[in-house]
């Protein structure tokens, strides 16, 4: 892993594949460190020749954090956006679909595929619409278009979205992990309580920063309805979505396919809000056929 001037901040990343293969970014999800690309669902990938690049976000891993800010007030937030008010953020999806721009510039990649997932799926979509010439491909995975007419998540993955740990002890922070994962994920492709708390220890040990998320919340809500923007979208385009999706309901992907020109949906029985190892192929699979779509320029 390395670090890199993009965008006016450092942005900590990485690279797997042959240097010569067609760049593909993945973009991670709210509060997730690029480890969370397993290195399975990066090996779909470089085996069939892409060079994949992940990155930590602003305000997650190792990447610069924005402590001058603050916390995003939670409860603030949703008050405002409940009450069709502007939202109090340190920055919008707006500057981190610039930092995934800018670190493509940086690393003097022309284009890339883009995937990303969950909030991730959202600053791809903005590298998409603001930066067209960059994208070869997008694919939105887990993701939506900030339509309020949309539903909501169902109320007990709004509980975990909403709720902020009270210990900083990591065995109960894995525990409560453990509890997330049985609400938020995929029902038909369950993660071992094993394997989730191994995950977590994993990405506390490499980096804990509560809030950062709490940012990147206010970001997602203070970045709105992306519907007009996403409509002027040129790049091939898949989205993903998990039909047992409790916190981005599949209408999120509907919505986003629908409004995306010439857009394929794939929708994926008995996945949550998650990416199983069980599905790392076939969801690899649809990014790949997708990306088969682009016309590569020099």
């Amino acid at each position: 892993m390395a670090q890199i001037r993009a965008n006016g901040i450092d942005i900590e990343y990485d690279i797997h594949g042959p240097a010569d293969g067609e760049p593909l970014l993945l973009v991670m999800g709210l509060g997730a460190q690029m480890t969370r690309w397993s290195p399975e669902f990066v090996k779909q990938f470089t085996d069939k020749g892409y060079r994949v690049i992940r990155f930590d976000n602003r305000d997650v891993g190792l990447t610069q954090k924005f402590d001058a800010a603050g916390p995003g007030d939670i409860a603030a937030i949703m008050q405002a956006r409940m009450a069709g008010k502007p939202v109090k953020a340190a920055y919008t999806l707006d500057d981190m679909a610039d930092d995934a721009a800018g670190l493509l510039d940086a690393l003097g990649i022309k284009q890339a595929h883009v995937v990303g997932a969950s909030m991730g799926g959202m600053i791809a979509q903005m590298v998409a619409a603001s930066h067209p010439q960059k994208v070869l491909s997008l694919t939105s995975i887990m993701s939506s278009t900030g339509n309020p007419g949309l539903p909501q998540a169902k109320p007990e993955a709004m509980a975990i979205l909403m709720s902020r740990p009270t210990s900083e002890d990591p065995n109960e922070l894995a525990e409560r992990s453990v509890a997330s994962a049985k609400v938020l994920g995929s029902p038909a492709y369950p993660a071992s309580d094993a394997d989730i708390r191994a995950r977590f220890h994993e990405d506390f040990k490499r980096s804990y920063y509560p809030a950062g998320v709490t940012r990147q919340m206010a970001a997602v809500m203070a970045s709105g309805d992306r519907r007009e923007a996403i409509k002027t979208v040129k790049a091939p385009t898949v989205v993903i979505h998990g039909l047992a999706d409790p916190l981005v309901p599949v209408e999120g992907g509907r919505d986003t396919a629908a409004n995306i020109p010439g857009a394929t949906l794939v929708e994926i029985p008995g996945m949550g809000h998650d990416l199983p190892v069980q599905l790392h192929g076939p969801v690899a699979d649809a990014v790949h056929a997708n990306a088969r779509k682009a016309r590569v320029t020099a």
